[in-house]
């Protein structure tokens, strides 16, 4: 009975796994979508039924797995660089001179559609898939591989299956672009309307919120999509000279890829190949916001190098944004966490760049009335950037006499609190406005501030609603029991999208991220509570100047109006915002639950005063870092550094001091040798580190 089942289940497998290839890879599906989720109950049914024959690279595998603690970070062997962009063909006929000038001869390219979604790099060691990573800073990205492995699109093993049946490499990384298709984006929003839940914003934006999830069941409830365009690390193999051939070998081995790449023998023809796809990319499934072309013999890409942040032999040429005309019926004011007043512009569906539009943005009020834009008017809307929409000006001459002028609210549309103005934008003037507060909630708990991993803006908002969170300081103490049965979009074995409780192993990875982010110190604090003035910069300088939240609170208009980067403006405001009782009980109540509102910047010396410590080697040195950094996390470093009071500065020049180098170091280490800085290897970094420390 078992022999007849592992037959079964060997067979069933692998004609699954040949469907996703036909579908994603060759655009010629096996079967239709009804008769592949049959298979797949089939499959899993004789996997339940027969334990022992279970395989981590099974189609089932992919309906998403148990929920994750968090993120781990990995450095990638090879960086994952962003890529030049260009907007005018005659700078692109720049680009393809200068490599013609440096190879000393014409070279061929390939032009290839860029897709807007989000880079990662997947590893497969001996066909099977290792891991799968964001790009994150281009160094270290986030581990997101239990999210990838639900992707259809993207094969959990290798097959040898191709025309040419190349031996697999020991080692593959592919980097590629994991998208929403257009039609995938429209059908979660038409679900989440009838659900009276907000909508997503962009397809771009849901594909990276979906990846970033922490359960891998909401991953396999969205259909995302990969193509590879790509790679990174390859060991053994065939020999390939050509990101041609490179593409080619991918295809052969079941991965997909952009079937409307053009191979260029001259950058004449890689013109006509981008205007003639500027005809066609409104019509394709999914985002598109120009085409990549790259020199395609991978021996000419060394010779060209890199720069500090892209290579030399690759550029973007971006697309002017598409522009549509709709009717302007409605606009809507939207308070932001700073108290921000933004028009929000409800029109007449139109498509643009692949997806249905309702609603764009208006920027501010003084913009409006610059614009002449009024109610009932026909409108020019784009994407800025491919991806939010935005009403670009009326047109005038299809105006019929009905159409009304667009007026500020009187009072916050959600407190009903006072307006005011600052230059060309409105504020609500309540600081207890529950939208601010929301937004401000959402804010606190994101990456670049507190970072509370799992707290996606959804469930920030079930909290809220559920008045489990009505302040800052109830992030940090959630109860357990409440939150496990909130429900959270997830997926059944028959691929239909069901709501489901989000359980305790998701609250307790939530509530262990908490408790990591209570000790982040001041200055996180102080970035991540949405003050209006106060950023990342601004608030590391009152950290440095002052010891905890209680001296700050303390402080006079003169003393910040004193501090790097706090103008009379400003510091005006800080006063009047630390004075302000609504703060003063929201510094109380975060310190009462246990987060640190001390500063880790503050260095305090001898009986109470302040001095410059000479001994540190860090301390009002400017400090560049380039390269891979194994031992690191880039931003832990960056922290690091700036409490030891070093200056982080992104370039090299003569007032640069250190800089740091890790592998793969580009032009930053060569600049830093022409002027003559002082460089660091990650031994002589752990060394000065650990000399400070213990003294």
């Amino acid at each position: 009975m078992e022999k007849m089942a592992e037959s079964k289940i060997a067979h069933l497998r692998d004609l699954l796994d040949r469907a996703n290839i036909a579908y994603y890879v060759d655009a010629e599906p096996l079967m239709a979508d009804s008769e592949y989720d049959r298979l797949l109950r089939e499959l899993a049914a004789l996997e339940e039924k027969f334990p022992a024959l279970a395989d981590p690279a099974s189609p089932t595998q992919r309906v998403g797995g148990k929920p994750i603690a968090g993120f781990k970070q990995i450095t990638h062997s090879r960086p994952m660089q962003s890529i030049d962009n260009t907007y005018e063909i005659e700078t692109f006929r720049d680009w393809a001179a200068r490599c013609e000038k440096t190879l000393g001869h014409p070279s061929g390219l390939v032009a290839d559609p860029k897709i807007d979604g989000v880079a990662v790099s997947l590893r497969y060691v001996h066909g099977a898939l290792e891991f799968a990573v964001t790009r994150g800073d281009g160094a270290v990205g986030d581990d997101v591989t239990e999210n990838v492995r639900a992707i259809r699109a993207v094969p959990l093993r290798l097959s040898r299956k191709g025309n040419r049946s190349l031996a697999l490499p020991d080692v593959l990384e592919v980097r590629g672009e994991i998208y929403m298709p257009n039609a995938e984006f429209d059908r979660i929003n038409i679900e989440r309307a009838e659900r009276s839940e907000p909508l997503l914003a962009n397809a771009r934006n849901a594909t990276a919120g979906t990846l970033k999830s922490l359960d891998p069941a909401v991953a396999a409830s969205r259909r995302l999509a990969f193509i590879a365009h790509g790679r990174g690390e390859i060991v053994g193999g065939p020999q390939i000279e050509s990101h041609w051939d490179y593409l080619a070998a991918l295809r052969d081995w079941g991965i997909p890829v952009n079937t409307l790449a053009v191979k260029c023998k001259t950058a004449d023809e890689a013109i006509v190949a981008i205007e003639s796809f500027a005809q066609q990319r409104g019509r394709l499934t999914f985002g598109v916001d120009g085409m990549v072309v790259r020199v395609d013999n991978f021996a000419e890409q060394e010779l060209l190098g890199v720069t500090g942040k892209s290579p030399r032999w690759i550029t973007a040429f971006k697309y002017p944004a598409q522009r549509e005309v709709t009717t302007l019926v409605h606009v809507d004011w939207q308070v932001g966490k700073g108290g921000t007043l933004t028009p929000r512009a409800t029109m007449e569906p139109v498509v643009i760049s692949g997806s249905k539009v309702s609603h764009a943005t208006l920027h501010n009020i003084e913009e409006i009335r610059r614009k002449d834009i009024r109610i009932g008017d026909r409108v020019e809307v784009e994407k800025a950037g491919e991806v939010i929409p935005q009403v670009v000006a009326p047109v005038l001459s299809a105006r019929v006499g009905t159409e009304r002028p667009i007026e500020p609210p009187t009072e916050c549309p959600s407190c009903g609190g006072p307006i005011i103005q600052e230059g060309p934008k409105l504020f609500c003037a309540n600081a207890n406005c529950p939208a601010q507060f929301l937004e401000r909630l959402k804010w606190f708990v994101g990456r670049d501030q507190m970072a509370i991993e799992g707290l996606g803006e959804r469930l920030i908002e079930q909290l809220v609603e559920a008045k489990i969170v009505s302040h800052f300081a109830d992030l940090f103490r959630l109860p357990r029991e409440a939150m496990a049965k909130l429900e959270s979009e997830s997926i059944n074995k028959s691929g239909k999208v069901v709501q489901r409780r989000i359980g305790e192993k998701t609250v307790d990875a939530i509530i262990a991220s908490a408790n990591e982010a209570r000790g982040r110190g001041l200055a996180r604090v102080l970035a991540s509570l949405g003050i209006r003035h106060l950023g990342t910069s601004a608030s590391k300088t009152l950290a440095r100047k002052y010891p905890d939240s209680d001296a700050l609170m303390a402080a006079t208009t003169q003393e910040l109006v004193a501090l790097d980067d706090i103008g009379e403006i400003t510091a005006a405001a800080l006063t009047r915002d630390f004075l302000d009782p609504v703060m003063r009980e929201t510094f109380r109540r975060l310190s009462e639950c246990g987060v640190d509102m001390k500063s880790k910047e503050y260095r305090l010396v001898s009986a109470g005063s302040t001095v410059a410590d000479d001994s540190d080697p860090f301390r009002g040195k400017t400090i560049v870092l380039t390269g891979t950094l194994a031992s690191f996390d880039r931003r832990d470093l960056t922290e690091l550094l700036e409490q030891r009071g070093a200056k982080i500065s992104g370039s090299v020049s003569a007032k640069t001091h250190i800089l740091i180098a890790g592998a793969e170091a580009g032009s930053k280490l060569s600049r830093a040798k022409e002027l003559g800085v002082e460089v660091w290897d990650e031994a002589r970094l752990r060394a000065a580190l650990d000399s400070s420390s213990q003294s």
